[in-house]
This record gives C-alpha cells, sequence and structure tokens, in this order.
C-alpha cells in the first residue's frame, strides 16, 4: 500500500451525518468539509451530504444514555474487575463486532465521569454484555465503588476500538496471529471469534504484563489453536530478544494474513517497525476518549501536514497511524 485510505466509523449508520458535519469538519463528505464540489471518499451507498440536507442541515441524533443493571461483579486480580451488565438487545446486538466500547458511569456521577470501556463479550441471546475495568483514575474507581444489582449508565454503541477493522473482516481461510498484552488481553476476545468464524487458525501470544489473573483462558481454549507467552516489551521499550527471534520465525514459516496487537502504542510501533509491509496489520486504538463523538479533541492527532485525525471516528490503517505523527 503505497498510500492512505481513511474511513470514517459511522459512516452509513444511523449516526450519520455527526456533529463534524454541522461544523464543516465531515471526514469523507467534501462538501461538508468546506470544498464546493463532490469528491466522495470511500463510498458507502449513502450520501452523506443528502442525508444532512434531508435532516433540515441538521447532525442526525446522538447516541443515548440509558440506565441499565450490573448483574455480577467479580474481582479477579488486583485493581481488576469484571462486570456483567445486562442492556437492551438491540443494543447487545450493536455491541458484538470487533472494536466495540461503550461509555461507562455511575447514576449518581455527572457525564465528566463516563470512562470508555473495550467490550470483552456481548450476547444477544442473553442481553449481556462483559468488560474487564482496570481500576486506576477517578473515573474507574467511582465504577469500582457499584455493587451487584446496581445501575450504571451506559452510552453507546461505539464501534472504533480497533483500527485496521478491514484487514480483519478480510482475513479469511489462513493463520491470524494476535499479539495481547496486560489489559489488551479483554478486547481481543470479539476479535478471536470474528477469525475463527472466517476460517481462520487463530494464534496467540499472550503476555499478562502486571497481572497475574488468567483474564480470557477459557476464550483462549474455544477460539485458539495455539497460545504462547512471551514477554513483550522490556524495561527499556523494546521488542525481548527471544519474543522478536519468535515473531519472525513464525512469519518465516507460516503464511500470515493478519497480525492484531492488543497493547500500548509502543507495542504496536516496534513490531510495525520489524514486520514486512505486506503482512496486514490491526491494532487496539490507544487514543483518549473523551466524547466519542469528534467534537471534544481529546482523541485528536496531528501529523506533519497538519492535518487532524480524530481518532474516535477515523479508520486506518495501522501503518500510516504513527506517520508523520507529531509528539510536540
Amino acid at each position: 500500500m503505497n498510500y492512505e485510505i481513511i474511513d470514517c466509523i459511522d459512516s452509513g449508520t444511523e449516526y450519520c451525518p455527526c456533529h463534524l458535519a454541522e461544523s464543516g469538519n465531515c471526514i469523507l463528505c467534501s462538501q461538508l468539509n468546506g470544498k464546493d464540489f463532490c469528491d466522495c471518499v470511500n463510498w458507502k451507498g449513502v450520501c452523506i451530504y443528502q442525508e444532512y440536507t434531508w435532516n433540515h442541515n441538521k447532525a442526525k441524533k446522538e447516541r443515548s444514555e440509558c440506565i441499565c443493571k450490573i448483574i455480577k461483579r467479580e474481582e479477579i486480580d488486583n485493581n481488576l474487575i469484571v462486570l456483567t451488565i445486562f442492556i437492551r438487545k438491540k443494543l447487545a446486538e450493536d455491541l458484538l463486532y470487533p472494536g466495540s466500547y461503550v461509555f461507562l458511569r455511575p447514576t449518581k456521577s455527572s457525564r465528566y465521569y463516563s470512562s470508555p470501556i473495550s467490550i470483552m463479550e456481548a450476547s444477544s441471546d442473553e442481553n449481556i454484555i462483559k468488560v474487564i475495568i482496570e481500576v486506576k483514575g477517578i473515573k474507574t474507581k467511582s465504577i469500582n465503588e457499584l455493587k451487584e444489582k446496581d445501575d450504571i449508565v451506559l452510552k453507546g454503541p461505539y464501534w472504533n476500538g480497533v483500527l485496521g477493522l478491514k484487514n480483519i473482516h478480510s482475513a479469511k481461510e489462513g493463520i491470524s496471529l494476535i499479539i495481547a498484552r496486560g489489559i489488551g488481553e479483554a478486547p481481543i476476545v470479539p476479535i478471536m471469534k470474528k477469525l475463527y468464524s472466517n476460517g481462520n487458525k487463530v494464534v496467540v501470544i499472550a503476555d499478562r504484563g502486571k497481572f497475574k489473573a488468567n483474564l480470557i483462558d477459557k476464550y483462549l481454549e474455544e477460539f485458539s489453536s495455539e497460545t504462547y507467552n512471551f514477554n513483550t516489551l522490556n524495561k527499556d521499550g523494546e521488542l525481548p530478544e527471544d519474543f522478536k527471534d519468535f515473531l519472525l520465525n513464525f512469519i518465516r514459516y507460516n503464511k500470515v494474513n493478519l497480525i492484531h496487537i492488543s497493547g500500548p502504542n509502543i507495542l504496536t510501533s516496534k513490531i510495525l517497525d520489524v514486520v514486512d509491509e505486506d503482512i496486514k496489520i490491526s491494532c487496539s486504538n490507544n487514543a483518549k476518549m473523551c466524547c466519542g463523538e469528534g467534537i471534544c479533541g481529546a482523541c485528536s492527532n496531528i501529523y506533519d501536514d497538519d492535518k487532524m485525525k480524530r481518532m474516535c471516528k477515523v479508520q486506518i490503517d495501522p501503518r500510516y497511524l504513527f506517520k508523520g505523527l507529531r509528539s510536540i
């Protein structure tokens, strides 16, 4: 790939056009991005400009908050909890896909306490979701105070928790490699299920990081053909030699159709440095999510050409995530 393909996760959904169209910052529609001509990017069979006009030149409705109930709470490690939450059936159906996440907060807290949490598992049969939460800051500490049978405020669905989704969906009948570190193990469950359903042999390299608990062992037994345990980052932020050698040898002797990386950005960056350009990549989206609608700017990346990418909305190939990214 010698050019960058940019997509919008909400394009063609009931949430498009959004507030970015109202402000002249639409990711895909040229006319709703200040231009005088139609130069559509990634046409999805729906004209965003027409939808905007038909909606009286206004954004469509935002995702709404709803009150849900915690039906199970488990403490599986130090500062690590699993919540099982009962939700509406339509919402459960919308959260089945890789990259899905929601905003959660206690009912007594203001919207400033809403915390973005990736979906580990969703069931449209039982109308539930399961999430793993690492208790670290003010937002997650407030959620940690909730008990079973307590109400919790949920806002969603959101879908941009993974970058390179097209590569995941197109990976079929091959060998797919997943590399997960720490809390990054939780959101790989929907990805394993998708790759498995596509007829792939799913191989997982698991690094528990600082955690002792087995976060997703039962899912690994069901969907992973092989699981290997490695330390994927040393204290200097480099790939340990044994892990790097295993990774390169695995790629050399297997026809890998996808590598998915679920961990910190430094892990994704270091792996991209050593993996051939012709191997498809997907990775976790580690942008700081605050509003999820492209408005607040918390998730924005600025690149050398002064181009802004609102990472709560933009779908890009991970190989372009760090190219030209400004550090200051």
